[in-house]
């Protein structure tokens, strides 16, 4: 059975009470590949940038274990075991495999999967059978033709989409996934990019449709001016604030996220341990496709 929010709420840093619970978390870079293209996303493997989508390396699944126990020698203040990137969790069977070991190596850790939700309803069974307990789905619109303005396009069983027709898809398969999720009782968060320019009016709708879904906890996360969307900006405090307030007529708000990098090791605010824990492990060569959502 999957760890109840309440558990959560004292274990895991993304859904404290607050922002410094003292919690740690692990993020394993097991996911190379992914299947959507975001416009504001552009992967990298380097050491200096905090943002999402950026690893030191990539890692394979028995790699991921032996890395999980000299971060607890090092930080006995992790409980969670997560896979966010830098690619997508469900694009590689690499995130799974990993949860499986994690079950049978660790069982005390809380096992939380990030995806972007385009095969969360196929993969869901799945997902639900290694014991993961929070599952993070990015929405970034739940309108097609603004999703179209976030996303160039999508890979879905084999076939390339594009426009509005990806945005459908997309946005069919992440709310479908969420539903399953939710019944089976995993506890589902909702990250949403703020996109002033492009979804600044549509996160109230945004949170509503999530909740609706089932999803528990909704993350707005403003937008790091990146690849395509360079050029736009940066949500001020009184935007994010106010989005913050619509989106909690439906949803509780995470308010403190860090925005971590796929490989982030510690307790959030405090050093980041990853360049020690990382180190010396080889970096997988996959085949990359698109980049993180």
């Amino acid at each position: 059975m999957a760890v109840s929010y309440e558990e959560l709420t004292t274990k895991h840093p993304c859904f404290a009470k607050g922002p410094n619970s003292g919690n740690g978390r692990m993020h394993l870079p097991v996911s190379p590949t992914c299947n959507i293209q975001c416009r504001f996303c552009e992967r990298s493997v380097n050491t200096y940038e905090k943002r999402p989508g950026v690893t030191s390396t990539v890692i394979s699944p028995e790699e991921a274990i032996e890395a999980i126990g000299k971060a607890l020698e090092l930080c006995p203040a992790i409980h969670v075991a997560g896979i966010a990137g830098p690619g997508d969790t469900l694009a590689s069977p690499y995130a799974l495999e990993t949860f499986r070991l994690v079950k049978k190596e660790f069982p005390q850790l809380v096992k939380c999967m990030s995806t972007n939700g385009l095969l969360l309803a196929e993969k869901a069974q799945e997902i639900i059978d290694v014991g993961v307990d929070s599952l993070t789905v990015t929405v970034n619109a739940v309108d097609p033709e603004i999703e179209a303005q976030l996303n160039d396009g999508i890979v879905w069983h084999g076939k390339h989409y594009t426009g509005v027709e990806a945005a459908e898809i997309l946005i069919e398969q992440q709310l479908k996934g969420i539903r399953i999720i939710s019944e089976a009782g995993i506890t589902v968060k909702v990250n949403t990019v703020f996109v002033p320019e492009i979804n600044g009016d549509h996160i109230e709708e945004v949170a509503k449709t999530v909740a609706e879904a089932g999803a528990d906890i909704y993350n707005i996360i403003p937008l790091i001016p990146n690849a395509k969307l360079k050029d736009c900006r940066e949500p001020d405090c009184m935007e994010f604030e106010r989005a913050v307030l619509k989106a909690s007529k439906y949803i509780d708000v995470f308010r403190h996220c860090q925005r971590c990098r796929a490989d982030a090791v510690g307790i959030p605010g405090g050093e980041d341990l990853g360049s020690k824990i990382y180190t010396n492990l080889k970096r997988l060569s996959r085949k990359d496709t698109f980049s993180h959502g």
